[in-house]
């Protein structure tokens, strides 16, 4: 039996089939190790709010979180549009919850505004302070919220697929393992150098007596 022209036969789609959800895959492994790695960096900022002594660690783990949530912001953007093109693999993957889904956009806007409003007031004169703090401010307490529900959303998910690229007897399962580990690694020491490069602001900051945490 000939195969019509154009069409792959079926060890061949097979074989394609699994690369396709072997990426996805991968790209889960990715989005949830990020995860697990902000959530702990998430909690650490949140622990510096407390007090207003504590504002250098609260500006260098904010530098530090950006990178990371870049990443995040990549690897779920990259399977968004994957999914609403229609990729089978991701099609059969499937989609969050549609409340987890509407959520993802709005937590995107958040925290972007969220973190670019608290550069903004390592670098703005006293003229903008006021204004950048009721933003930078106003948007924390929508972003709670809204990561809460994210958080509690994706936590089983999470906790299940986290571990899987650090464990000896699941890490082989998914190619990539360690360009995975790399690229976490890698955003991290990019938000220590951001960190460490914006300490020097602090100080300037602290003067102007605009700061409000």
């Amino acid at each position: 039996m000939r195969v019509s022209s154009g069409a792959k036969p079926p060890d061949e789609r097979s074989r394609a089939q699994r690369r396709a959800d072997q990426g996805v895959q991968a790209n889960a492994r990715l989005t949830a190790t990020n995860a697990a790695v902000l959530i702990v960096l998430l909690a650490a900022e949140g622990a510096t709010i407390l007090r207003r002594q504590l504002i250098s660690p609260h500006v260098f783990l904010g530098m530090v979180l950006i990178p990371p949530v870049l990443l995040k912001i990549g690897s779920t953007g990259y399977r968004f549009v994957r999914y609403y093109r229609g990729a089978p693999a991701y099609l059969r993957k499937g989609a969050p919850p549609l409340v987890l889904r509407l959520l993802g956009p709005v937590i995107v806007i958040l925290t972007l505004v969220l973190l670019a409003s608290g550069v903004a007031l390592l670098f703005a004169g006293p003229a903008w302070s006021h204004e950048l703090l009721f933003v930078h401010k106003a948007s924390f307490v929508l972003w709670f919220f809204a990561m809460t529900v994210h958080v509690l959303g994706h936590l089983a998910e999470v906790a299940r697929i986290a571990p899987r690229d650090w464990l000896r007897r699941t890490r082989r399962d998914v190619s990539g393992a360690g360009t995975r580990q790399w690229l976490i690694a890698a955003s991290l020491v990019a938000g220590g150098l951001l960190g460490l490069a914006t300490l020097s602001r602090i100080a300037p900051w602290l003067a102007s007596a605009h700061v409000g945490h």
